[in-house]
């Protein structure tokens, strides 16, 4: 049982919401903790192949640091800078999942839940949400979602115009500006998250595993070393049982039976 967020499994999917609505969704230390043990036991299950990540109401997907905890005036210098580091953790945690990780951006998504959003591989946007680092209006500065925000722009300029300024922007900019993959009426937003999910649940968890641990560590490399390294992921994975499963679904006109391997 948690405190900040539910975790449900339905159909080879898990979904994880974040729960303090009336805290507007904001991150604290309790769920940090709570999220990076619900993502690693939705990593370890073998009946989930899918994560899906949203925000409980309609308003707010996540505002970000909830100040009241994580900036607590009992709070030592050590102490705030061990909080700060868990919160790094958690997008190390991400990153690492071996299962395809879906945003279900369900209201604003601002500061660390603009972060939290952009760390998701697909992310689905209701096209009323706003997103932006409002950190600076406070005093702070966006640092840790830095990384990951800058990985998904196309428009680095903009972005640090964002984190300059203040400004929020609206979903449909937010996509423009690749922070968001699908923008849709409020009305259809579980019907498009479900669509993706049953996409990817479809496939071999194997290789939906390989595939994307692949993505994330090219993505950062060299081009000629992404070459090499991505070659070898080949062979991997054409060795791999569900390759051999998937070509014979496809010749005999079939759907595939996965074996995960």
């Amino acid at each position: 049982m948690y405190q900040t967020i539910t975790t449900t499994v339905k159909g080879k999917v898990a979904t994880i919401t974040l729960s303090s609505e009336e805290r507007r969704n904001a991150i604290s230390p309790t769920m940090m903790a709570e999220l990076l043990d619900t993502f690693k036991k939705c990593d370890d299950d073998p009946n989930v192949v899918a994560i899906v990540l949203t925000g409980a109401g309609s308003k707010v997907f996540c505002a970000g640091a909830d100040f009241g905890e994580s900036m607590g005036a009992t709070m030592s210098l050590l102490d705030r800078h061990e909080e700060q580091r868990k919160f790094a953790e958690l997008f190390k945690v991400i990153k690492s999942l071996k299962k395809p990780l879906l945003g279900r951006i369900n209201g604003h998504a601002l500061g660390g839940g603009l972060g939290l959003a952009c760390a998701c591989d697909i992310v689905i946007g209701a096209d009323d949400c706003r997103f932006g680092t409002p950190e600076i209006n406070v005093g702070l500065f966006p640092y840790v979602i830095m990384a990951t925000l800058l990985r998904c722009t196309s428009a680095p300029k903009r972005l640090l115009e964002m984190m300059l300024t203040g400004e929020r922007v609206d979903a449909q900019e937010a996509q423009k500006l690749g922070l968001v993959n699908h923008v849709v009426p409020r009305e259809q937003l579980d019907a498009k998250v479900d669509e993706i999910a049953k996409k990817i649940v479809s496939k071999s968890p194997a290789i939906l595993r390989l595939g994307r641990r692949a993505f994330y560590t090219m993505r950062d490399m060299e081009y000629e070393k992404a070459l090499e390294y991505l070659s070898s992921m080949l062979a991997i994975n054409t060795m791999a049982e569900d390759v051999a499963e998937g070509i014979a679904a496809f010749l005999e006109k079939r759907d595939p039976a996965w074996k995960g391997k």
